[in-house]
């Protein structure tokens, strides 16, 4: 008998194996529909040789101490810090916008001082920030807003921003300096030999068995277990029972290009004039030293796996109903971005298992002391 079956090979699922059966010793089965470890984070090593992300660009960083040490247990790292431009008006600027890119865009030699006037001198001031649009306007005004955001956001989530939640367009700060790095977090960096290295470190133990291609619904009554972590769709877990939840998917496409550069940056976002949002060139993330590059085309669609909760407050209302489920439900813990509904970046998701496990292992302590 196993003592957990979890449900889905990806951070959640994956770390909270590895902490149960190393630190608690638990007998672990850990079962994924998909053919590989890693979820959306795996990577692998394409018919060129080079080391490519399939579900896109996934960029590790942190300001948790205690997530950066915990994943430093499974691998190495590589320095990286990512930087992204933006196609606007047949120019590339950097985003998130800055000094560099108010200059380039208008060609204009504003100081740090003089770029904040003009930041106040075109934001939109909004009485209550409610919608994505509100973040936004508020901030650098209406065609800056077009410019970059609209279109952009309409293509990623299929609504226009002044029907999305703020939380979308307030993770893109504005800057009056010139730093261009997209994320400012304290530790930034990527897996030395990839992720999916990582995540054959981390369920490198004897306690864990792995199963993949496999759905959890068709051994669960075969292979006994105590209790489950749950990391799938909460509305799939219980049937739809009050309907789908809303979640945004992504086509890609892949190409490997003879040459060692395609573009000037790790990203290109494509705001207005093509029907994906980004392209990534995985080389710049992984440091990979290659006579070849690829990159990938970013195609959002409504139909396909689940990447993104879509965060309305309809939404949100209708997941308080699983949610509700879920709390009533014994032996089972949802965990991760699909099982909580939640936009999480991938150390939120490590952050969030690595606090179940400790949930779970004072439960255990409390057992042992009412059973002494």
């Amino acid at each position: 008998m196993f003592d957990y079956l979890i449900v889905g090979a990806g951070f959640a699922g994956s770390i909270l194996a590895e902490r149960l059966a190393s630190q608690l010793d638990k007998k672990v089965l850990i079962v994924d529909r998909r053919n590989h470890i890693g979820g959306n984070a795996y990577d692998h090593y394409n018919s060129d040789g080079v080391l490519v992300h399939k579900y896109g660009p996934h960029i590790f960083h942190t300001n948790s101490r205690e997530v950066f040490e915990y994943l430093s247990l499974f691998t190495a790292w590589y320095p990286y810090e990512h930087r992204v431009l933006a196609s606007v008006d047949g120019q590339l600027v950097p985003i998130p916008i800055n000094l560099d890119t108010i200059n380039k865009l208008y060609g204009l030699n504003l100081t740090t001082f003089q770029v904040e006037e003009f930041f106040a001198s075109v934001a939109e001031p909004r009485d209550r920030i409610l919608t994505s649009e509100d973040v936004v306007v508020s901030k650098v005004g209406q065609e800056l807003y077009e410019k970059f955001f609209r279109n952009y956001t309409r293509k990623q989530w299929g609504i226009d921003p002044s029907e999305l939640d703020r939380s979308v367009t307030a993770r893109v700060p504005t800057r009056t300096n010139r730093d261009d790095r997209y994320f400012t977090d304290m530790y930034q960096s990527m897996p030395l030999h990839g992720f999916t290295r990582m995540f054959e470190n981390i369920l490198n133990h004897s306690n864990i068995k792995v199963m993949l291609n496999t759905d959890y619904r068709e051994i669960q009554k075969i292979i006994p277990y105590k209790e489950m972590i749950y990391t799938g769709p909460v509305d799939e877990f219980f049937d739809y029972r009050f309907g789908k939840l809303p979640y945004r998917s992504l086509e890609f496409k892949h190409e490997t290009h003879d040459k060692p550069v395609f573009q000037s940056a790790p990203v290109v976002n494509y705001p207005n004039e093509h029907p994906y949002t980004r392209v990534t060139e995985f080389k710049y993330l992984t440091g990979q030293d290659h006579a070849k590059t690829s990159i990938v085309y970013e195609f959002p669609q409504a139909e396909g796996d689940p990447y993104y909760p879509v965060p309305r407050p309809e939404n949100a209302d209708l997941y308080k109903q699983y949610k509700a489920l879920a709390d009533k439900t014994p032996g089972v813990y949802f965990v991760g971005r699909l099982a909580t509904y939640k936009y999480y970046n991938m150390d939120q998701v490590v952050a969030q298992a690595l606090t179940i496990f400790k949930q779970i292992h004072s439960k255990e302590s409390l057992e042992v002391a009412i059973n002494c």
